[in-house]
């Protein structure tokens, strides 16, 4: 049997709350610093300690960062998932464990290998103080997987003195531990196994990074200095992040005070509440929350659509309804968040699918925002926002100016003779707004959640509302101009199928398209990255008979959002759908469709 060489998933398996995660992103970075491409899940429970928790790391010399299944290697540390953890291993795969005690015979499968390391026993005998006897034997296995994968020692031992960098004395220890299971596996086992790394040049600039952080990064880029959040699963490390590089980048440098301010509100209402209060005052503000959080909002994100304010929202989406599952990935909340609020409303929504998109995005939701005077929401998800990813590097162009729309200043206002803070001047549905102070007698209007006149005077006219929210109406034509186009994967049509994708499903869908390629089928591709949609995304639907869209959740909501927006003839709209929480791959994908081309066929 032939090597497998750079192309594997390995899983591990260990119990939350044991310190296992550093060990495990040590793991990944190595690999990517040898050059290879590396995506690696993190897959845990919503409880604080004590349940089975995954670490999936597929490795693809050519790129494909989508989740694959199959497991080639599995590290099995945790005895309660041990029956699933096996079942999971693809036949000739390996399944390393910690040896110190026997595995039972009626777990033994024939079919795979077995690779015993006993990680508790050498730990044991290296270090005195159980706490470090459980940390330490974690990186025990990454020294034997070193071995047995022949992962670069130099590699890991940089990283570990990288991260202990301000804790020297942290890194013998590490370094002890490392060579410990690394010698072992060696002494025992022959090394490296048939499934193993070369180092290639295979990853260019690009980068390891969540897609959270990179938000948080994007937000302060774009201007943000004020962050109105309540906690919740999996946006959390939003603001997290937000509130660390602030502490860098928004600190006077002559002063020393902060240029910032973060408030943890009591919910996630108050959160908006706190938000809709800053950019009414001339602040760039935004909060982070999920899918529940945005029900909560929901009244004050349509008092923000309606009232006209600029607001900032990124839902980090997860697995519902209800609480649903929290530490799971999902894309659930398209209509949700579209048509957030009761009444007529409709948001602007950015779809990121990697890390640098959700840094650019972000900045660019507040020009959005500022530009038409209402919510921009960005549409992110559990597996971009709380996991690592290969991205290209942030970049920002220090000669960019912040997009603030239609704002009089004191001399605008000076030379009015009266001011309409909702008439349309210029026929684009867009107002001209004023901040507060601006001038010490005129500028000011009153701003309500009722129905209202184009100088903001209550009224319940219906011929004054109907022209209020056709209006509105008009400035989302507007917008399709200005929001991101849709990503194109051929320069012409070559198929009259296709398909479209969004967010993280794209990592999946394009590996798909080169498994479709092999089988001789073709099919056209596009990314949707924005609603509302514009003529690019109707001209693709029109030029083809079949589209299947690509989504994570149950009711393919986009295929909804698309048929309702654009009047398009459902059955031309194929479901292609994933809900399991686990990001889609790309054989599911190829499976979806195959089955509806068959089923057509047949027919």
């Amino acid at each position: 049997m032939s090597a497998i060489v750079n192309d594997m998933v390995i899983r591990f398996a260990n119990v939350n709350g044991t310190g296992s995660a550093s060990a495990n992103s040590m793991f990944s970075k190595a690999i990517f610093r040898m050059g290879l491409p590396v995506s690696p899940k993190n897959i845990f429970p919503s409880n604080i300690q004590g349940l089975p928790t995954w670490y999936e790391v597929r490795i693809n010399e050519n790129g494909y960062l989508g989740r694959r299944a199959g497991i080639d290697v599995m590290v099995g540390i945790n005895p309660q998932s041990f029956a699933k953890d096996m079942a999971s291993v693809k036949p000739g795969g390996y399944f390393v464990y910690d040896s110190t005690k026997p595995l039972y015979e009626d777990m033994m499968r024939e079919d795979i290998h077995f690779i015993g390391i006993p990680m508790m026993k050498i730990s044991m005998d290296f270090f005195e103080v159980p706490r470090l006897q459980q940390l330490f034997k974690n990186i025990i296995y990454v020294g034997a997987l070193a071995a047995l994968l022949d992962i670069e020692m130099e590699v890991i031992k940089q990283i570990i003195e990288e991260q202990f960098e301000k804790k020297p004395k942290l890194v013998p220890p590490n370094f002890k531990a490392l060579d410990a299971g690394y010698n072992y596996a060696k002494e025992h086992y022959d090394c490296p196994l048939n499934v193993r790394l070369e180092r290639r040049d295979n990853v260019g600039d690009h980068i390891l990074m969540e897609g959270n952080e990179a938000t948080a990064l994007g937000a302060i880029y774009g201007g943000a200095t004020v962050a109105g959040w309540y906690p919740i699963t999996p946006s959390t490390s939003v603001v997290k992040a937000f509130e660390t590089h602030c502490k860098k980048l928004r600190i006077d440098p002559k002063t020393g005070k902060k240029n910032y301010a973060i408030v943890q509100a009591e919910d996630e209402l108050a959160a908006m509440g706190m938000v809709i209060g800053a950019t009414w005052n001339g602040a760039r503000a935004f909060t982070s929350t999920s899918g529940p959080g945005v029900s909560l909002m929901s009244e004050f994100i349509g008092l923000a659509y309606f009232a006209e304010i600029p607001v900032v929202l990124v839902n980090v989406q997860r697995g519902g309804p209800s609480t649903g599952m929290p530490t799971r990935t999902q894309q659930p909340d398209i209509l949700s968040s579209a048509y957030a609020s009761h009444g007529d409303t409709k948001h602007i929504l950015l779809f990121p699918s990697t890390p640098t998109e959700c840094f650019e995005m972000m900045a660019d939701c507040f020009d959005l925002a500022d530009r038409f005077q209402t919510p921009v929401i960005l549409m992110s998800d559990l597996d971009l926002g709380m996991n690592d990813h290969m991205t290209k590097p942030l970049k920002w162009d220090d000669n960019r100016t912040y997009d603030l729309g239609k704002v009089y200043d004191a001399e605008d206002l000076e030379k009015l003779e009266e001011y309409g803070r909702y008439l349309d001047i210029d026929n684009d549905g867009i107002c001209y707004r004023t901040i507060p102070g601006t001038h010490p007698t005129k500028g000011s209007f009153f701003t309500r959640g009722t129905s209202r006149d184009e100088y903001a005077r209550y009224s319940e006219s219906g011929a004054v509302y109907v022209r209020v929210v056709n209006r509105i109406l008009k400035k989302w034509e507007t917008a399709k101009k200005y929001v991101p186009k849709p990503q194109m994967y051929q320069e012409e049509y070559k198929s009259k199928k296709g398909i479209i994708f969004f967010g993280t499903t794209t990592y999946a869908a394009l590996e798909a398209m080169e498994m479709f390629e092999k089988e001789g089928i073709k099919l056209d591709a596009m990314r949707i990255t924005a609603f509302p949609f514009n003529e690019t995304v109707e001209d693709f639907i029109e030029q083809h008979e079949e589209i299947f869209v690509i989504e994570q959740n149950r009711d393919a909501q986009l295929r909804s959002l698309i048929i309702n927006e654009l009047d398009i003839i459902p059955a031309k709209l194929i479901k292609a759908v994933n809900y399991d929480g686990m990001p889609i791959t790309a054989q599911t994908i190829m499976d979806l469709i195959m089955e509806k081309l068959s089923v057509a066929i047949n027919n």
